[in-house]
């Protein structure tokens, strides 16, 4: 399971941590980039770089970054990392019995 997890792409990984937070009863949202004539782009008005995903529950709110095992962070999401303090996760496929516990 190990040796997957490390092959996970982020789309899986992504799938793999929404259905988890729903199963557990968190709120979840997460935007999604489109193709246009320029390339990948998520619509958005402010600064880039925002996590991947909300989770909110019972009044707790977790914003997180999702990146494969050798995806690195960018100056932007890092940005916003340092922004958003403790409510601020950076998970990878090989987390996934940690997210779990979290989640739950």
């Amino acid at each position: 399971m190990n040796e997957y997890r490390k092959r996970m792409t982020e789309a899986e990984f992504t799938e793999t941590v929404i259905q988890l937070a729903k199963f557990y009863g968190w709120q979840v949202s997460h935007f999604r980039p489109a193709w246009t004539e320029r390339g990948w782009r998520t619509p958005l008005q402010g600064h880039a770089g925002y996590p991947d995903l909300t989770l909110a529950r019972h009044g707790v709110v977790m914003l997180i970054e999702l990146k494969t095992e050798r995806g690195k962070v960018t100056k932007e999401q890092a940005r916003w990392a340092e922004a958003i303090g403790e409510q601020y996760r950076l998970w990878r496929p090989t987390d996934l019995d940690t997210i779990k516990e979290e989640l739950k």
